[in-house]
C-alpha cells in the first residue's frame, strides 16, 4: 500500500517547498491538473530532478490522444500519467502502449463515471495499472466521498491495483484503509494543515500498519 501526495493549488516553487517537509512520510507526488494547466511539464520535470527517489503522478486527465500526451509526460519525468475512465477504450489502449515504452504506468481516475462496477471490469481487461475511485473537489463540497466506490471496485477488479482519492484526512484515513486500497491519495489533508509533517508521518505510519494487516 503506497502514500500519494496530491499538490493542486500552488506554483512549482513552493510544491517543491511542501514536498521538502513532507517526502520521507510518501511514495508518490502528484502533481496536480491545476500547477500542470498553469505551468505546463516543466512542473513534472522541476519536481522529479528535485526528487529523483519519489516517483512522481502527472495528473493530465488524458481524454483523447492518449499515447502522445504519455509520450510527452514520460518524456518530461512522469512514473505515473493519469486517463479518464469515461474516455473510449482506444485512448486507453495507446496509453498503456506508450506507457511501455517508457516504463511509466497508467492510473485511470474514474471521475464521473456513472456505472462504476462496469466501467472498472472493462478498463481493468485492458492493461491498465491503477483504477482510483475520485470524488472531486466539486462534489467533495456536497459532502461526498469515494469509500463505497472503492468497495465497488474492489470486487470487481482482478489485474490492476486499485486507489482512492478525494477529500482524505486524518480522522478519515483508517475508513479508507479498510477497504484495501492500493493506493491512498491525500491532497488537503496534508497540504491544508499547520504540521504538514506530523500529519505525513502519522498517515504513513496507518498506511504501513494497514498492509502490514492486509
Amino acid at each position: 500500500m503506497e502514500l500519494q501526495l496530491a499538490i493542486d493549488l500552488v506554483n512549482t516553487e513552493e510544491a517543491i517547498k511542501i514536498v521538502e517537509e513532507v517526502a520521507e512520510f510518501i511514495d508518490i507526488v502528484e502533481i496536480g491538473t491545476p500547477v500542470i494547466i498553469n505551468e505546463g511539464l516543466r512542473a513534472v520535470k522541476e519536481m522529479k530532478t528535485a526528487f529523483p527517489s519519489l516517483k512522481v503522478l502527472a495528473d493530465l486527465k488524458v481524454m483523447d490522444a492518449g499515447g502522445y500526451e504519455v509520450m510527452k509526460a514520460s518524456e518530461a519525468g512522469a512514473d505515473i500519467v493519469t486517463i479518464l475512465g469515461a474516455t473510449d477504450d482506444a485512448t486507453i489502449t495507446g496509453a498503456v502502449e506508450e506507457a511501455k515504452k517508457h516504463g511509466s504506468k497508467i492510473l485511470i481516475d474514474m471521475i464521473n463515471v456513472k456505472d462504476i462496477a462496469q466501467r472498472a471490469q472493462e478498463i481493468d481487461a485492458l492493461g491498465v495499472d491503477y483504477i482510483c475511485v475520485h470524488t472531486g473537489y466539486d462534489l467533495q463540497a456536497e459532502g461526498e466521498n469515494s469509500f463505497e466506490q472503492l468497495r465497488t471496485i474492489k470486487k470487481v477488479v482482478k489485474h490492476a491495483k486499485t486507489a482512492v482519492a478525494g477529500g482524505i484526512k486524518l480522522d478519515t484515513l483508517a475508513e479508507v484503509l479498510a477497504a484495501e486500497p492500493d493506493l491512498v491519495i491525500v491532497g488537503g489533508g496534508i497540504t491544508g494543515v499547520d504540521d504538514k509533517k506530523a500529519v505525513a508521518a502519522q498517515m504513513q505510519q496507518m498506511v504501513k500498519q494497514a498492509s502490514v494487516k492486509a
